[in-house]
């Protein structure tokens, strides 16, 4: 597909998660190896190069133990082909619009007022508060720092892949640590 029929494909309607998802995070088990992080996401592309994600974050592989909801808009830029499948698209998301934090669980709320409290109120059980442009340590964000991820798309039988993340867990900051494999693939909800 070219970007055009790519844009045309995914424009106007929402892709969610299939299930809970996977990714290694940054952070390390006492043994080295990377802890999972468990998601699900819910993504809108608007015509106009805008998008809205939604993301759930769970402390289970099953999705029953919600922590946070992070709310993020922006652009997307395209780069041109990627080369692990044919059709397959660079992209770049730029949350320039909105990067919002909801904690969903009692746990999470505490490592936010314990971590995340210059610059904030008190962070409390399903209260919104907007991290766009601010130190945000929990994530790794810095004063005025406009979260960007150089991923990748494509779309194949009603299905919308990003990018796996790396199994190191490294972000993906820059053009170097731009995915190279597929994730799990989000569809239409019926």
């Amino acid at each position: 597909m070219t970007i055009e029929q790519i844009k045309e494909m995914i424009a106007g309607g929402e892709w969610i998660s299939i299930a809970p998802e996977v990714r290694p995070s940054s952070s390390r088990n006492e043994d080295g190896s990377a802890k999972p992080f468990y998601l699900s996401r819910r993504f809108t592309y608007q015509s106009n190069d805008t998008f809205t994600l939604e993301i759930i974050n769970f402390a289970d592989a099953y999705g029953k133990v919600p922590l946070a909801r992070l709310l993020i808009k922006g652009h997307v830029e395209w780069q041109g082909d990627h080369p692990v499948a044919t059709g397959a698209q660079k992209v770049d998301f730029i949350a320039d619009e909105a990067y919002d934090v909801t904690p969903l669980h009692p746990g999470f709320v505490g490592i936010l007022n314990q971590f995340a409290s210059a610059d904030f109120d008190r962070w409390e059980l399903t209260s919104t508060q907007s991290i766009l442009g601010k130190a945000f340590a929990p994530f790794g964000l810095t004063e005025g720092q406009i979260f960007k991820e150089s991923e990748l798309m494509y779309v194949l039988n009603d299905m919308l892949f990003w990018g796996a993340r790396h199994v190191d867990g490294r972000g993906f900051d820059t053009e170097e640590n731009r995915p190279t494999n597929l994730q799990i693939p989000m569809v239409r909800p019926h």
